[in-house]
């Protein structure tokens, strides 16, 4: 006896998105970072901070559990930078970075946004983005305290 397409449905869990960082589990954030290989080295602590200083915020959950994330830094003017767009593998393809994307791009109106990806550039092309040739950066000091 097979499943029906509703029944399959209503056991999907709903996906909850968040633009404030009220009671946010920083250390399951670290946690499944790591575990999903998109993990940069921040520490729980150096993560809320990250996200606090930022202009805008989305964290997508399911269940209670952080399944997405982003964010943008800005001068609330002309200028952003669209970062830490993240969504765990077991949600991929469903539409919540899209999503996540354009609650942090509604809060970000007459201003150029930048973003550096080396994955997904589909996924950024199909929200209107469009490649430019150049970009440079540069890590003043030790990467987040470390050596390198």
């Amino acid at each position: 006896m097979g499943c029906s397409p509703s029944f399959i449905e209503d056991k999907m869990p709903k996906i909850i998105y968040k633009t404030d960082l009220n009671n946010v589990d920083w250390a399951e954030m670290k946690t499944t970072l790591c575990q999903d290989a998109f993990d940069n080295g921040r520490s729980p602590e150096q993560l809320k901070t990250s996200f606090e200083n930022s202009y805008a915020v989305c964290i997508a959950y399911a269940d209670n559990q952080i399944i997405s994330t982003a964010r943008a830094l800005s001068d609330g003017v002309c200028n952003a930078y669209l970062i830490d767009v993240w969504t765990l593998s077991a949600y991929r393809h469903q539409g919540i970075a899209t999503t996540t994307i354009q609650n942090i791009l509604s809060r970000l109106k007459g201003q150029h946004v930048y973003l550096f990806t080396d994955d997904v550039p589909e996924l950024y092309q199909k929200l209107g983005f469009v490649e430019q040739p150049i970009g440079m950066g540069k890590i003043v000091g030790k990467w987040l305290g470390h050596e390198k």
